[in-house]
């Protein structure tokens, strides 16, 4: 009997992925190591690949990414993150209250399910993949209406990497105003990074912040689904597990912007430090490369995409109002 090969190569396969996705964003910049590093790993999702490599994929696209943010932290200080979390909180209001509104509007005009209106509706204007995750359950969406949500919401995260920094440059967007939009409109923490990181540095830095405070909106949006879920329905279900719903890394992040703004480890360490979270990035960009169905995409049909489509054109445009950018 033959020994299959241990998890961890999915993992090793996606630094690999980045390996060369860093060195071709120095010769590029304004295409960026993140966008490198999510074409490289859909090139290859074309290719059938053993079974056993998944597990290792889907957790550099989870777990990497998470740990990522955490060493992104060491390239802010806490003044830095008080002041751009003050700063987007209006921002971030209208956006979450064009979401909704749009989700309820355009769903009840294709005929969607409730519970694909609401999955769509947080995954784009709290944080994807992982609100639709945490809200699920609590309004007791099957896997089928979960698996809709998620591959739309996919689709445009996949598709704000490429578009969003093509459309800062062409309006002449600063570096916080392109950080700011894509922390607010951008769907998923790891396409915010992608994208933003592509535009600039500091874009990628103030974006971080900004989307890092906007996924706390789990845990209101979430109990306030889960007392109107029990408010509407006679069974128990509903509870809330605030443990698994906490995004625990905006706490690791927060940790080494603190041990940053303190002083605690010499000022030279903290640009290896902050360079270890980007090139965590880029490994986490090929696994949802490497991840990627187009296929399975168009087989869930076209009335999530559309609403989808809606959701995020108004949290956009939204998003682009509220600063004040024309277009």
């Amino acid at each position: 009997m033959n020994a299959k090969p241990a998890w961890p190569l999915g993992t090793l396969m996606t630094i690999a992925l980045a390996i060369p996705a860093w060195y071709l964003g120095k010769l590029v910049p304004i295409v960026g190591a993140p966008i490198f590093a999510i074409l490289l790993g859909m090139i290859l999702s074309f290719i059938k690949r053993p079974l056993y490599l998944d597990r290792g994929i889907r957790f550099s696209s989870k777990k990497i990414l998470q740990y990522s943010i955490v060493f992104l932290g060491f390239g802010l200080d806490l003044g830095v993150i008080a002041r751009v979390g003050l700063q987007s909180l209006s921002v971030m209001l209208f956006t979450l209250t064009a979401a909704f509104i749009t989700a309820y509007l355009v769903g009840k005009a294709l005929g969607l399910d409730a519970n694909t209106k609401i999955l769509i509706g947080v995954g784009t204007s709290i944080c994807g993949g992982s609100a639709i995750a945490a809200t699920a359950p609590v309004i007791e969406a099957d896997d089928t209406e979960v698996a809709f949500a998620i591959s739309t919401i996919f689709l445009f995260n996949i598709i704000a990497v490429f578009v969003f920094p093509a459309l800062g440059h062409l309006f002449k967007m600063s570096d916080s105003q392109f950080g700011l939009w894509a922390g607010t409109a951008i769907n998923d923490t790891s396409s915010v990074v992608a994208a933003a990181f592509s535009y600039s540095d500091q874009a990628g830095r103030y974006a971080t912040v900004v989307k890092l405070t906007r996924t706390l909106m789990i845990i209101p949006v979430t109990l306030i689904l889960a007392l109107y879920r029990k408010r509407g329905s006679a069974k128990k279900g509903g509870n809330v597990d605030l443990a698994k719903i906490f995004p625990w890394f905006v706490l690791g992040f927060l940790a080494a912007s603190l041990v940053r703004t303190i002083g605690i480890l010499p000022a030279e360490s903290f640009p290896t430090l902050n360079d270890v979270g980007k090139f965590g990035i880029c490994a986490a960009m090929a696994a949802i490369g490497l991840n990627t169905k187009p296929r399975e995409l168009i087989e869930n049909g076209l009335r999530p995409i559309l609403l989808g489509l809606a959701c995020w054109a108004a949290v956009a445009l939204v998003s682009l109002a509220v600063q004040g950018i024309r277009i």
